[in-house]
């Protein structure tokens, strides 16, 4: 049973006793320096898929917490030392300070990803990363990020300037595109995220975005249907598709992008 978590009820039944602890711990290690616990990604657009989706967690500290702390977090939530019931955590710390302020960093404490189907790793080097998944974290966080400790979301995180967010999402296409080890289904769904958050000004789930992209593209409809089956399926089971259509697919959502970026 839940004992902190703030509206509980939002969040998916498999996921609660997890995140109750993962809050927990974060409140053992950060004690008075914690700041806020909120649920970003799949999870602060309702749509989580257990075994598919990862949980996506963001917390802000004030800039006073040692670096020990932010070091003995990592290790304290990683799996298997909290297992994670999810295919992975993807949990990014931030101070209060960057956060509360528009900006196209990453500027992240620390970024762990740990879990069943995830490599472990953390890292405290915001410099070293590329900046447009954080970014666009933040920017769903802003809209709908979902409190599970502390004080509310917007009044700790600052929405990224439209400069800075279509800038983010271009470089998160071209990552798509051109980068490796992504699943293909996903690249296409986040593909059409992108193109309808141009249209509507607003993150939408997945599915919902794919769903009004193939209504509107019909060239394109055989291959995001594939891609929406597939999402349906648990990350080791997900569909093969065909790589010249999913890359075809990626150079018209790139098109997109830039026309609005201009």
């Amino acid at each position: 049973m839940t004992r902190s978590l703030v509206d509980p009820q939002w969040l998916p039944v498999e996921l609660r006793p997890y995140l109750e602890d993962l809050v927990q711990r974060t409140r053992a290690v950060c004690g008075s320096h914690l700041v806020s616990v909120f649920a970003v990604g799949s999870i602060a657009l309702a749509d989580y898929r257990h075994g598919r989706s990862d949980i996506d967690v963001a917390v802000v500290t004030d800039p006073d917490l040692p670096a020990y702390a932010v070091r003995e977090l990592a290790l304290s939530v990683a799996h298997p030392a909290l297992p994670c019931p999810a295919a992975g955590l993807e949990l990014v710390v931030y101070d209060s300070d960057f956060a509360s302020h528009p900006s196209g960093a990453a500027g992240y404490l620390l970024d762990l990803n740990t879990g069943p189907l995830l490599s472990n790793r953390a890292s405290f080097d915001a410099t070293r990363a590329p900046a447009f998944w954080y970014v666009i974290d933040r920017s769903i966080a802003y809209q709908t990020g979902r409190l599970l400790f502390g004080s509310p979301v917007r009044q700790v995180i600052a929405a990224p300037t439209r400069h800075d967010l279509l800038t983010a999402i271009l470089a998160s296409v071209r990552e798509h595109t051109d980068g490796e080890g992504h699943l293909a289904d996903n690249q296409v769904l986040n593909g059409c995220r992108s193109v309808a958050f141009c249209r509507t000004g607003r993150w939408l789930a997945k599915r919902e975005a794919a769903q009004m992209i193939a209504a509107s593209q019909d060239d394109f409809r055989p291959l995001i249907e594939t891609a929406l089956r597939s999402f349906l399926r648990p990350r080791v089971a997900a569909l093969a598709l065909p790589t010249a259509e999913v890359r075809t697919f990626l150079v018209w959502v790139r098109e997109r992008v830039e026309e609005i970026n201009t």
